[in-house]
């Protein structure tokens, strides 16, 4: 029984992949955006209600969105995101956003964005090769404050809800028209070329690099020492 023990727990240590080691501008990345939220912590009259990021199955981050990029028809921005296991996050996946439609085309300057993935359904259309929010996932700008109580019926039925910060201001913003994808190449990278986003987000078979600690850390909303 003990021999049979072991044998299980060896399958188990297999089926975990481990990271190869984090780029430099992955390691940015990452920091990147655990800076975005710890700031947005800091001020919880104009923070995301903590009763929807109790419920946020996964949450997204893009730090350093280029506006203009989307005015002239490039790319993009890079972000990350983690999905929720209880009380601890996934390991991180890279995603990328995309261009908009020309409602998105608002400026030039870098906003940082965060979605809160709300239910299954968002999830599982996150891990599709490429998703258009508003269309095949519903959008809709979150509010900010300590509680979620005056929420729209728009909002209460999206399935993501998003926000910018841009110059120090925080607020709700639709992005609909905006195109989210894997980032495959940050992805084969970094786990390798045949684990999947799925294989990442939601059966855990990764297991979390130590340059991802301070942004799982923002996730579960702690304080960096020092502040």
């Amino acid at each position: 029984m003990r021999q049979v023990s072991w044998v299980t727990a060896a399958l188990f240590i297999a089926a975990i992949a481990v990271p190869a080691a984090v780029t430099k501008s992955q390691a940015n990345r990452l920091r990147e955006a655990a800076i975005v939220l710890h700031e947005i912590h800091k001020a919880p009259d104009r923070d995301i209600p903590n009763d929807l990021w109790a419920k946020a199955e996964c949450i997204a981050v893009f730090p350093s969105v280029k506006k203009a990029a989307f005015i002239i028809g490039g790319e993009y921005g890079k972000g990350v995101i983690s999905c929720r296991h209880g009380a601890d996050w996934s390991a991180p996946a890279f995603m990328i956003l995309q261009k908009g439609s020309i409602g998105f085309q608002i400026g030039g300057e870098a906003v940082d964005l965060v979605l809160l993935v709300m239910n299954d359904h968002g999830m599982n259309r996150l891990l599709q090769d490429k998703v258009a929010l508003g269309g095949e996932a519903s959008v809709a700008g979150g509010p900010v404050g300590r509680d979620a109580r005056a929420m729209t019926d728009a909002q209460l039925k999206a399935e993501i809800l998003s926000y910018s910060r841009s110059q120090g201001l925080f607020a709700g913003l639709d992005v609909s028209g905006g195109v989210i994808m894997p980032d495959r190449d940050d992805n084969h990278d970094l786990y390798g070329a045949e684990v999947s986003p799925r294989d990442i987000l939601v059966d855990k078979r990764v297991s979390t690099p130590e340059e991802a600690s301070g942004f799982i850390s923002a996730l579960r909303r702690n304080v960096p020492p020092g502040e």
